[in-house]
């Protein structure tokens, strides 16, 4: 009889451990393990496709699927992600859709505070993101900040300068803008004050963080490209020299303690402790077109063909060897990858 028991306990044991396991690897929605593609669309309409990182299954146009055919407005330009949110920019219509990550249903809609946003990040509660304003200034940029919990437009930092991407790390956010100015912009969140800004040199556009360290990518037109290595304890720079053959840099990642980065259609890598970049490419892509998104992930390589923006374009994915995988038909300008693991 206390056999009997001892193993009715085991069995119930063993069970309620096999379904707890199962219910944590459990998706917390459709679009739960894969990654997202921004589609930049028109001024009307842009859109947002999936794949689960399997690339077993495939949503076109998931905002639309999820939302009866609502629209997330045009010129679709950043996604950032805080908690089960999705937060979705569009420059075109001065608007951020706010979604469920894993169901894309909408939440709510940010539609005051905006001129012409580009990209944001996330910090206690409130995101920042960047506006260009009036594209025929290059003073009258700034950061625009959003209560998450109201999802409403709070405030603002006048930047006096022209922003662009964007990172949050420290309670500071470090702002790159990719014309003539030569500034890297610092702002004190606590403070919504601009610190001193350090001098990088021009066309500084691509930024990842790791370890630590600003990566920042960038590509004078009538200079040679470069690597910018920004330390964030002691403000120390050292940089990832380019040749000539390497002029006209266009994109940037960090992954597994190597930079990546795109010149032309040809990816090409090396390590970030390294101060010289490498001139032998990973791989050449035959896109149809140009590259227009990029990023490294998951042991695999994205590029996304910008096309003509009057037709549906590709993405491709690439192993780190550079052998395709996979090409996925996706919608106008896809212009970034996101990963929702």
């Amino acid at each position: 009889m206390k056999l009997t028991k001892l193993l009715l306990v085991a069995i119930s044991v063993s069970f309620f451990v096999s379904c707890s396991n199962d219910d944590d690897n459990d998706p917390k929605g459709v679009y739960d393990n894969g990654f997202f593609v921004l589609n930049e669309g028109s001024k009307a309409k842009g859109t947002v496709s999936f794949s689960s990182d399997d690339l077993s299954t495939f949503t076109k146009d998931a905002y639309g699927t999820a939302n009866n055919n609502d629209l997330p407005g045009g010129y679709l330009q950043n996604i950032f992600f805080d908690g089960d949110n999705a937060y979705i920019i569009s420059g075109g219509s001065n608007v951020i859709d706010v979604v469920n990550r894993y169901t894309f249903k909408l939440i709510a809609k940010v539609e005051t505070g905006l001129v012409n946003p580009r990209y944001g990040v996330v910090k206690d509660g409130k995101a920042y993101v960047t506006n260009a304003n009036t594209f025929e200034s290059s003073t009258d940029d700034y950061v625009a900040i959003i209560d998450l919990k109201t999802n409403a437009f709070e405030s603002k930092i006048d930047l006096n300068a022209t922003a662009n991407r964007i990172v949050q790390q420290n309670g500071k956010l470090y702002i790159t803008e990719p014309f003539s100015n030569s500034k890297l912009l610092i702002v004190d969140i606590a403070t919504k004050k601009l610190d001193t800004p350090i001098d990088i040199g021009p066309s500084a556009d691509g930024i990842e963080e790791a370890n630590g360290i600003l990566y920042i990518l960038r590509a004078p037109g009538n200079d040679r490209s470069e690597i910018i290595k920004l330390r964030l304890s002691d403000k120390l720079i050292s940089k990832i020299a380019f040749p000539a053959a390497l002029d006209g840099a266009g994109f940037l990642d960090i992954y597994n303690d190597k930079a990546y980065y795109t010149v032309g259609n040809s990816v090409y890598s090396v390590a970030t402790s390294a101060t010289a970049a490498s001139t032998t490419p990973i791989l050449t892509s035959t896109l149809p077109g140009y590259v227009y998104g990029f990023a490294v992930n998951n042991n695999r390589i994205y590029l996304a063909d910008g096309g003509d923006f009057g037709t549906d374009s590709k993405v491709f994915l690439y192993n780190l060897s550079g052998t395709l995988e996979k090409e996925l038909a996706v919608g106008l300008g896809p212009n970034g990858f996101y990963f929702n693991d």
